[in-house]
């Protein structure tokens, strides 16, 4: 019985590591291996259906051990992706205008800072800052424009794909 709910759990972490990878490359058009992915998804997820539906064992191990491969599977899939997969996210920061310490201070941490002049309905001047960064810099830069300007508005968008610019 320990053979069969080490298999079932083993294989439930090798089908979902697949399944969450394969959904991130997805999003990110990696579409040239999703296929190839897909059919190991399923040949081993066939595989630990089956042995967990065929197991003579009535105890609650069989859907723990399961469950409990999925949802490892599930933490796996994502922490390889996110090392795998590199992405651009781009930030979006409305703030007051001409903040040059905060421009100042991403352009000495070699972050690229493009500017647009803004002006709302009060007729308050404000810039927009539109900063693409590697997803692994976003929080260190959420981090640095909150120490600088807290009344900062922020939006952080993923990017499928860039062209040119300057992105560290």
């Amino acid at each position: 019985m320990l053979f069969t709910c080490l298999t079932i759990f083993l294989a439930r972490i090798v089908d979902v590591t697949i399944s969450t990878f394969r959904t991130m490359i997805m999003v990110k058009r990696k579409s040239i291996l999703i296929p190839i992915l897909a059919f190991f998804e399923v040949f081993v997820w066939f595989i630990a259906a089956r042995k967990a539906i065929n197991s003579e064992v009535t105890s609650l191990l069989i859907p723990i051990c399961y469950s409990l491969g999925y949802a490892t599977g599930t933490y796996l899939g994502g922490y390889l992706a996110r090392k795998i997969v590199k992405c651009v996210n781009s930030i979006e920061v409305i703030t007051k205008k001409d903040n040059f310490l905060l421009i100042n201070k991403l352009r000495e941490k070699d972050i690229g800072v493009s500017i647009i002049s803004l002006k709302n309905n009060y007729n308050e001047d404000k810039d927009l800052l539109i900063i693409d960064v590697k997803w692994a810099l976003v929080k260190e830069v959420i981090k640095l424009i909150k120490t600088i300007d807290s009344n900062a508005f922020i939006v952080v968008k993923d990017t499928n794909i860039v062209y040119n610019g300057y992105i560290k």
